[in-house]
């Protein structure tokens, strides 16, 4: 049965399906094991089994007879799966079970019994060994699903037994996710849900609304890699979880249907063919590299369409209370403290972060020795000191001064001298505006003659860059605490301090505050070395952790409206910043 409806882009993803079967089914050839090169010949099983589940779930998810290019994949893998010298296998390697019981489980499916074929799946299940050695929960899952699919009974534990101990029951970090635990993820999924057929079992699966927000969290990091691959897993996992009104999964559609070749091939990731497999044969590769992505981008469109896969509206995500307000406070404490003892011509842009996020806590006396000090050590600076620094920080340093009457002679001077300067002009450049606004809030300039500098209401602001929610997982791994806060306080003034994305950066920034307020491990043992790493580390993050502070308002909360950007979905609206 074909579900396609005019206008609502069903028939844009039905033509994915289409294209990326008649793609499998033109190079099926290199599916048989027997006509592989030795080294190839377990690639080609693997690649006949995911095929083989592919028509499988064809025949289970749509009534209707198998159109041709999925008939002709059939044949080839019954074809495949008759021979002695491939489902023999089984019973010489039972430790490789799941890599023909699939197999024979999408024939079955498909209404091609093999009562020898099944035999010999029952004998190796009941081996004693196949069924028994340990595996992952994952793996574990697929084996009670494939069991399952072939119709063969067991003893083993149930799934509910199985899923408290997956990654996903556990709520992992997003941005510390490696490609292996986000397939895990998937795969946990399209097993407890029996691909959309059913609703995940058990009272201690896992919850739906979190794993939701989870997977739209991925699907942002995904589509910013330009992993065709994890992009069209994590879209199969929201349709096999009921899930169609997300923003997000609309966006994945829109990169899949970008990326699919006109031949109907999807390219996956680097990486997933070693190249001394491919030896030089640019044909096999392009094969090697594309079949599973593209079967991926095909049971995507299988399931959007599917009148069998449950439908349910997306489920809120949990409420998540993440107490910054301390950590911060903490963070400020030491700041103020420890700067101190340094140069204040150095370090002057601490000292601005210190005592903005202490405005920020409602607290500026946590930074006012601080401010008392540095303005009496650099009363005679020149202006090249505070030219150096820019407006930003620069303007930060006043409102701290200002805000406990503090004043500095050089700063004082430097400021009129800029602002003089600046009156002389015409006007001024895009990116020099937001100076040009700092000294119209600090009183030096009229708004009439910023207006007038910068173009006033008329003026088309410089565009700003989309906070690089993608480069935190990278920055995660090299450590580097700058950059990761970098994107969270950008990510926070964008509207995103509620995003799942944000929340998790913010949780690795606080697991990495010592007790003492400061932030990062430097791992090196030089005193010194030690100090100037934390304190450049804290100064990113109090700027991060007070923009998050502001933006979320005293609840501290996410998950709802006012701390999500995608309203009551929970998902990111359209231009979300972390898109």
């Amino acid at each position: 049965m074909d579900t396609t409806q005019p206008g609502d882009g069903s028939a844009q993803r039905r033509a994915v399906e289409l294209r990326a079967v008649a793609w499998l089914a033109a190079r099926r050839d290199l599916l048989d094991p027997a006509h592989a090169a030795p080294d190839r010949v377990l690639f080609a099983r693997k690649a006949l089994l995911e095929t083989a589940f592919l028509v499988g779930l064809r025949a289970r998810l749509d009534p209707a007879p198998l159109e041709d290019d999925y008939a002709a994949l059939l044949d080839t893998i019954e074809d495949i799966a008759a021979r002695p010298s491939y489902r023999e296998l089984i019973a010489r390697n039972e430790a490789a079970l799941l890599l023909y019981a699939g197999t024979y489980a999408a024939l079955r499916l498909c209404g091609r019994e093999d009562p020898e074929f099944r035999n010999l799946i029952e004998q190796a299940a009941a081996g004693g060994y196949a069924a028994a050695f340990e595996r992952i929960p994952y793996r574990q899952l697929d084996l009670l699903h494939t069991l399952e699919l072939c119709g063969i009974p067991h003893t083993l534990p149930s799934m509910a037994d199985v899923l408290p101990f997956t990654l996903l029951h556990h709520s992992p970090n997003a941005i510390k996710l490696a490609d292996r635990d986000i397939y895990a993820l998937t795969h946990t999924i399209f097993y407890a849900t029996d691909f959309g057929l059913r609703r995940p079992r058990g009272p201690r699966s896992f919850d739906p609304g979190a794993a939701v927000e989870l997977l739209e969290a991925l699907l942002v990091l995904t589509r910013s890699q330009g992993n065709a691959d994890l992009v069209g897993e994590l879209l199969c996992c929201l349709l096999c979880l009921g899930v169609r009104d997300s923003e997000e999964a609309g966006r994945a559609w829109e990169f899949l249907l970008s990326v699919q070749e006109a031949d109907g091939r999807v390219n996956g990731p680097e990486g997933v063919v070693h190249p001394g497999l491919t030896d030089g044969d640019d044909a096999y590769r392009h094969w090697a590299t594309g079949y599973h992505t593209t079967i991926v981008a095909a049971l995507a469109a299988l399931l959007d369409r599917s009148p069998k896969v449950l439908r349910t509206t997306r489920p809120a995500a949990p409420e998540c209370r993440q107490e910054v307000r301390q950590p911060l406070r903490r963070a400020v404490e030491w700041l103020a403290g420890t700067v101190r003892r340094h140069d204040p011509a150095r370090w002057l842009p601490a000292a601005a972060a210190a005592a903005h996020a202490a405005d920020a806590l409602g607290e500026p006396e946590l930074t006012r020795p601080l401010l008392l000090d540095f303005s009496e050590r650099l009363a005679d600076a020149d202006g090249a000191v505070w030219q150096a620094h820019g407006m930003e920080v620069v303007g930060a340093f006043v409102s701290g001064l200002r805000a406990h009457g503090i004043t500095c002679v050089s700063l004082d001077r430097f400021l009129k001298s800029t602002a003089a300067a600046v009156e002389l002009l015409d006007t001024v450049p895009p990116q020099a505006v937001p100076s040009v606004q700092r000294l119209a809030g600090l009183g030096l300039l009229s708004p009439q003659r910023a207006a007038a500098l910068t173009g006033g209401d008329d003026a088309v602001p410089p565009a700003a860059p989309e906070p690089a929610a993608g480069d935190l997982p990278e920055a995660w791994r090299n450590y580097h605490l700058g950059q990761v806060a970098g994107i969270v306080r950008e990510l926070a003034r964008s509207g995103a301090a509620g995003h799942r994305l944000t929340r998790d950066a913010v949780g690795f920034l606080l697991a990495q505050q010592s007790p003492c307020g400061a932030f990062g491990r430097p791992a090196c043992d030089d005193p010194e070395d030690r100090e100037r790493a934390m304190l450049s580390w804290t100064q990113s993050t109090v700027t991060a952790l007070a923009a998050v502070h502001t933006a979320r308002g005293p609840a501290a909360t996410s998950g709802g409206p006012a701390a999500n950007p995608g309203g009551a979905t929970g998902s990111p609206g359209a231009g979300s910043p972390v898109s």
